[in-house]
């Protein structure tokens, strides 16, 4: 119905190519526009001028030899401007634009190692950018964003990551497990040398504790009791010790035997036994 009023609707976002005896004449904006088919005008086609996206999927091999799948998304208008210039210049556009991928993509890739591909990403979407820039804008085209997606190295090769990553951590977690043990270890030793000691400590004061009141003793009877020699008094209570010591193990249940010189005569020689002990003990 348009064309027989001579009148053609141009949407929002796109812009028509307007011809006259197939020639280009000029490019029509968003509207409604009078085309006279009888004076040898016709509309050539419709440009849309919306960002657009392009995701190609390229092959290559790094530098270390292994294999990648580098996925780049490239995001794309036509310019108002330069319509024509998009609409004539270029048959498939997104087939230009897959094809300066797969060649900036291919040079850059090769230089890198597997790793340096992962942290340089940046880099070499740039340089597609770049690239594609300078190609594109002589058809008319704008390349508004390029950036690297995705970087797919084989199978194989992932769980070869994988696994060399997983090693590096258990042996990190071994190095710190032996490294935690060996504190335990070492903190081990300090508390048995410092309870060691605290208990020589308390066995001489205890010996100490001993002297000190068998002398009291001593000393205090000796005094009371006239007559009586330091020695005397000595060997009384080492005796009465002694029998003590008797009692408690025969009133035990459960004692182990103890077998001692046992008799009238050699009271006196236990006295001497226990007497010296104690001397030592005081010594030391």
């Amino acid at each position: 119905m348009g064309n027989l009023f001579c009148c053609v609707k141009v949407d929002q976002s796109k812009v028509a190519i307007k011809e006259r005896f197939g020639k280009f004449e000029k490019v029509l904006d968003p509207g409604c526009h009078c085309l006279p088919w009888f004076l040898g005008s016709q509309l050539a086609g419709h440009l849309s001028l919306r960002v657009q996206q392009l995701d190609v999927r390229c092959e290559t091999k790094t530098k270390d030899n292994v294999f990648v799948n580098v996925v780049a998304s490239v995001q794309y208008r036509a310019l108002a401007d330069k319509a024509n210039d998009a609409f004539y210049k270029l048959s498939n556009t997104r087939g230009q634009i897959q094809a300066y991928v797969f060649d900036v993509i291919r040079a850059s890739v090769p230089k890198l190692n597997l790793d340096d591909v992962f942290e340089q990403k940046n880099e070499i979407a740039r340089a597609v950018e770049d690239e594609l820039e300078k190609a594109m804008s002589a058809y008319g085209y704008e390349i508004v964003q390029t950036l690297i997606v995705d970087i797919e190295p084989d199978e194989q090769v992932k769980r070869a990551m994988n696994e060399i990553n997983a090693a590096s951590r258990l042996r990190v977690a071994a190095n710190e497990k032996a490294e935690a043990e060996k504190i335990l270890q070492i903190k081990r030793a300090e508390g048995e040398s410092e309870s060691k000691y605290l208990s020589g400590l308390g066995i001489a004061r205890q010996r100490q504790a001993i002297v000190d009141g068998l002398r009291d003793s001593v000393l205090g009877f000796s005094v009371n009791v006239p007559g009586t020699t330091a020695k005397d008094v000595m060997d009384m209570v080492l005796v009465t010790q002694y029998f003590d010591t008797m009692k408690e193990i025969g009133a035990a249940s459960k004692s182990s035997a103890v077998f001692i010189p046992h008799g009238p005569g050699a009271v006196r020689d236990v006295a001497t036994q226990i007497r010296d002990g104690l001397l030592q003990a005081a010594e030391h």
